[in-house]
């Protein structure tokens, strides 16, 4: 048995059924992809056919009928469609594992964060913070390449004038970093918990097999430079000078470059690349990945 993701139920009325709460029914709609007013919109009118129906059960197909009245009959079908196999997600008794990887400043641990509330899931980690953690228990000269940002690799030791830049410091890191990785997944798997890791050390093809049903990977990438380099200016802010924008200015070069390495390794392994134009566009994409997953689970099985 695996743990619970903390999914509540859809709440659609019926003589043993709970309570029917919006803001439940909002949060299921917006996890399938739509946006906030429509899904709170369409849980109102929800709402309101359960209270006019007491002890009576709301089917799916009512609320397609409600939905095709408020967004028109193909968005109305396609969120009525998700939302079923959203239930059908609910229902699978199965841990997952979600992998989200990409170079430093594309947006990675929001997407991560929003797309693990979304799922229910409440255990949430980055590369970072295993790598944070290993620096306690390897000292800088057992393990040098761990006490270094990854994009600052390259300076630990023998890498610093490699003419790969800073792939080769990187990828020792990485290498490092991704068995405290492969261990806590392991982990959570023996205990049957479901589980969000993010970090630019997921590396496609790097990463040892998962033995679990739902595994998805993917990385997330912004193509455009100076959007990527806005990214920066908005984390200087946000964290009150701790992650200053100077620093990342300084090796932006390795960034990109890092990036495409990441993002040819992900094309070369069959691993997802989500762009991330924008975050509400990026979690959806993401959702749809986990739920393609989960529907290829529940045929196989």
């Amino acid at each position: 048995m695996s743990e619970s993701r903390r999914l509540e139920r859809l709440p659609l009325g019926g003589p043993d059924g709970r309570p029917y709460s919006k803001g439940l029914m909002a949060r299921a709609l917006m996890a399938t992809g739509l946006a906030w007013e429509p899904a709170y919109e369409l849980a109102r009118r929800v709402e309101e056919e359960v209270r006019s129906r007491p002890g009576e059960e709301v089917s799916l197909d009512r609320v397609e009928e409600l939905a095709v009245e408020l967004l028109g009959a193909a968005s109305g079908s396609r969120a009525t469609e998700q939302l079923r196999r959203y239930r059908s997600l609910q229902e699978l008794d199965v841990p997952i594992v979600l992998l989200v990887g990409g170079a430093t400043g594309t947006g990675k641990s929001t997407v991560a964060t929003e797309a693990a509330y979304r799922l229910g899931i409440t255990r949430v980690t980055s590369t970072d913070f295993i790598r944070q953690t290993m620096r306690a228990f390897f000292s800088r000269e057992f393990m040098p390449s761990i006490h270094y940002s990854s994009f600052e690799a390259r300076v630990a030791g023998e890498h610093e004038d490699a003419p790969e830049g800073m792939l080769p410091g990187f990828l020792d890191q990485t290498r490092n970093v991704l068995v405290g990785v492969k261990a806590a997944i392991d982990r959570a798997l023996q205990e049957g918990w479901s589980m969000v890791i993010e970090g630019v050390h997921l590396v496609p093809g790097m990463l040892p097999p998962i033995e679990s049903p739902v595994v998805v990977q993917c990385i997330v990438a912004i193509e455009d430079e100076q959007e990527h380099l806005g990214h920066f200016y908005i984390r200087d802010a946000s964290s009150a000078g701790l992650r200053p924008l100077e620093r990342y200015h300084a090796r932006f070069a390795d960034i990109r470059a890092l990036q495409d390495y990441i993002v040819e390794r992900a094309r070369r392994n069959d691993v997802p690349v989500v762009s991330n134009a924008s975050v509400d566009g990026a979690v959806a994409a993401v959702m749809e990945l986990v739920l393609a997953h989960a529907d290829q689970v529940q045929t196989v099985s």
